[in-house]
């Protein structure tokens, strides 16, 4: 199982790279690089409280890990 640091550190990652993504394709839609980043970083803060609660949701279900012999 994860800590949840590491969960906070990955999602943190993640959504840096999504926000640079974000920024750049909304800067091409809107032409307007504040409209962008404002775009970008409320899709990033709420996709970085969903993959925050899915990881921890996900790491209560034992499907998939492999079973451990005793």
């Amino acid at each position: 199982m994860e800590s949840s640091v590491r969960i906070v550190i990955k999602s943190i990652t993640w959504q840096l790279l999504g926000v640079l993504t974000m920024t750049f394709l909304s800067y091409i839609q809107t032409g307007a690089i504040i409209s962008a980043l404002m775009l970008a970083v409320s899709a990033s803060t709420s996709g970085f409280v969903f993959f925050f609660i899915h990881e921890k949701i996900w790491n209560k279900i034992s499907w998939g890990r492999g079973s451990k012999s005793v």
